[in-house]
């Protein structure tokens, strides 16, 4: 498989997460692709032009498909995977004040000069569920409850132990928090959402989203039963 050495079953992943955490449809497979050459053949680009966390929301319905720059509407979004340059407002810190989430310009181009983002190499993001993944995806995407999250953060500890620390700002929850995080540091991550994605990629109010760099979701998946099933869960 393109990318990895390893070549895991993501259909049956995909059933295991399922059924262990009530998800309302796939996990989402989303890969960054650098060349064109990368997108398998037969999957189709995107005619809508739309948000990232939009599309995470098409592929969790069970469709595949790719998105070059051209397709993705959220300038934030697009800059954030690598697409194209963060643009002038967002660099001022302009954008998000304006759209009154910060008391000043400054505390507002503070957290964007937080906020992680690929480097300016992508050509274009592939999605499928899951357990329709013809290819090596750079990271997994799930929506759920925070039961669910519960069950995968102790899933995440199961055999290491530790603690979880997860990096969000309310902002850009799906395109950084969840993709381009987990892919630069090889860590999941958990976020809250944000305005943006609650309002156009179709997350639930009583869901979150997480992030997991592939090399995890297979260990994830082998775990997952038996935390969701130790004594000392709640049923």
């Amino acid at each position: 498989m393109d990318g990895m050495k390893s070549n895991p079953d993501f259909a049956a992943i995909s059933a295991v997460l399922k059924e262990n955490l009530d998800l309302c449809g796939s996990p989402v497979a989303v890969k960054i692709v650098t060349a064109p050459e990368q997108i398998p053949d037969g999957v189709p680009e995107i005619e809508e032009t739309v948000r990232h966390c939009r599309m995470i929301s098409l592929a969790r319905e069970g469709k595949v498909f790719y998105a070059t720059d051209a397709k993705h509407q959220c300038g934030g979004g697009a800059w954030a995977l690598g697409l194209r340059a963060k643009g002038a407002s967002l660099k001022s810190g302009e954008h998000y004040y304006k759209l009154g989430k910060y008391e000043s310009v400054s505390s507002s181009r503070r957290t964007m000069e937080s906020v992680p983002n690929l480097p300016q190499e992508t050509y274009a993001t592939l999605y499928a569920p899951l357990e329709k993944a013809e290819f090596a995806p750079s990271v997994v995407l799930l929506f759920a409850k925070p039961k669910a999250m519960l069950k995968l953060a102790q899933t995440v500890l199961y055999r290491l132990g530790g603690r979880i620390y997860p990096q969000f700002s309310g902002i850009q929850s799906v395109c950084s928090d969840a993709t381009a995080y987990v892919l630069l540091n090889g860590k999941p991550n958990f976020s809250l959402g944000c305005d943006g994605s609650r309002k156009f990629s179709g997350i639930a109010d009583e869901e979150m989203v997480v992030g997991f760099p592939v090399e995890m979701i297979e260990e994830i998946a082998l775990h997952l039963s038996t935390v969701v099933n130790a004594a000392g869960s709640k049923k």
